[in-house]
């Protein structure tokens, strides 16, 4: 992946917003819940919009689910 998000991260917590990331895409909220923390950070990046409340990936945040 040319452009990794996640570079500054450790490995461990790369993978867990790369799962964040896919909980958000599958709408599994309620059975996995997205912490402040992970949404902050993804909206930070760019990856994730709220629309009325709830997560949404962005183009960007789909294109780094499917690299």
């Amino acid at each position: 992946m040319a452009n990794n998000p996640f570079a500054e991260f450790s490995l461990e917590r790369a993978i867990g917003l790369r799962w964040t990331l896919r909980d958000i895409q599958a709408g599994r909220l309620k059975l996995s819940p997205v912490s402040d923390e992970d949404l902050d950070i993804l909206a930070e990046l760019g990856l994730v919009e709220l629309h009325d409340g709830e997560p949404e990936l962005t183009e960007a945040g789909a294109a780094v689910l499917n690299d």
